[in-house]
């Protein structure tokens, strides 16, 4: 499943700062942008994972409907 999301970097000095605006948390620095485009990938996706597992453990036992849901923004 492919997600699309808002990434956002900035020079500070000589740093890029990057962060995703519909996830909060998914943050980096790193030297260069390619280094911190990469980095955030790997930010989103190990959020994400963490997500699931949580909520995975969450609802072991209990009585739930699972579905896919879309959203259009």
């Amino acid at each position: 499943m492919m997600n699309t999301f808002t990434a956002i970097f900035e020079k500070v000095d000589n740093w890029y700062i990057g962060y995703v605006a519909e996830l909060p948390g998914a943050n980096v620095q790193e030297k260069t942008l390619d280094e911190a485009r990469e980095s955030l990938k790997e930010a989103i996706e190990l959020i994400l994972h963490t997500n699931r597992e949580m909520a995975e453990r969450e609802i072991i036992g209990k009585d739930v409907i699972r579905e896919s849901l879309e959203v259009t923004i």
